[in-house]
C-alpha cells in the first residue's frame, strides 16, 4: 500500500508514540492514499510543505475497516468522543456523548492500523450538530461525504510502524495548496449549509440523537 503523509517537515522515519492523543483516532501516524489531499494538508498556511511518500506493507497486521461492513456512522462518532474534545454546553449534547460512549464504542486496541473518515474542521461541526440533535444519523452519514476527503488510514501499533518504509517526498506549493484546501472547505461547508435548509429537512423516519437516547438504541438496530 501506498501512503501519503502531508507535513512542514520531511519525515523519513515515523515514530512510535509520538503525536497529539487528542487526534481522531488518537496517538498515531496520520497518512491518507491521496497525493492531492496529503498536498492540502501540508499546506495549512501559505508556506510550501511536503507530501512524504512511503510503502505500507500490511502483511500480518490487524487492519480494522471503519467504512466497511460491520461499522456504522455511530461507532466512528464514538471513537472520535473518545478522543477529540467535544463542547457539550446542552444537556442534549452531554447525554448522547455518554449514551454513544456507552453503547457504541468499538474496541480498537487489538489493531494495528485503521482506516475511517477524517475529521477535518468542517465535519467536525457536523459531529457536533449531530449531538446537539440538530441533523440525524443519515444526514450525519451524507455530510461526511462532502468535500471527497476520502480516508485516512492511521498506524497505531509498533508493528506497524516496523512495516513502514520512507520512499520520498514532493514539495507542496503553499500558494497553491492552501487555497485548494480551503476551497475545498468551503465547498463541503456550502453544500452542507445548503442542504441543511432542503434535503436535511426534520424527517419522522430518521433516527435523531434524542430518538437514539430514549429508544435506548443499540448497536446492532438495522436503522443504524
Amino acid at each position: 500500500m501506498i501512503l501519503y503523509h502531508g507535513s512542514r517537515e520531511i519525515v523519513e522515519h515515523p515514530l512510535y508514540g509520538k503525536g497529539s492523543e487528542n487526534n481522531d483516532y488518537g496517538q498515531g501516524f496520520y497518512c491518507t492514499e491521496s497525493l492531492e489531499l496529503a498536498k492540502e494538508r501540508a499546506c495549512p498556511e501559505i508556506n510550501d510543505g511536503f507530501a512524504n511518500q512511503y510503502e505500507l506493507d500490511l502483511n500480518r497486521l490487524s487492519v480494522l475497516y471503519l467504512n466497511q461492513g460491520g461499522y456504522h456512522i455511530l461507532n466512528w462518532i464514538a471513537i472520535l468522543l473518545q478522543n477529540r474534545i467535544f463542547p457539550k454546553r446542552s444537556p442534549i449534547a452531554r447525554q448522547a456523548h455518554e449514551y454513544i460512549l456507552s453503547e457504541f464504542l468499538p474496541d480498537i486496541s487489538g489493531y494495528d492500523v485503521i482506516c475511517g473518515y477524517r475529521a477535518d474542521d468542517s465535519y467536525f461541526a457536523y459531529a457536533k450538530d449531530f449531538l446537539n440533535n440538530t441533523i440525524s444519523v443519515g444526514q450525519l452519514a451524507q455530510a461526511m461525504k462532502l468535500g471527497e476527503l476520502g480516508e485516512q488510514i492511521v498506524l497505531k501499533s509498533e508493528a506497524a510502524f516496523s512495516r513502514i518504509r520512507f520512499i520520498g517526498y514532493e514539495i507542496a506549493d503553499g500558494s497553491i495548496y492552501n487555497q485548494r484546501r480551503m476551497e475545498r472547505e468551503d465547498r463541503a461547508r456550502s453544500a452542507y449549509l445548503q442542504n441543511h435548509g432542503s434535503d436535511f429537512l426534520l424527517n419522522e423516519n430518521e433516527l435523531y440523537v434524542r430518538d437514539i437516547i430514549q429508544q435506548r438504541v443499540k448497536n446492532d438496530d438495522p436503522r443504524l
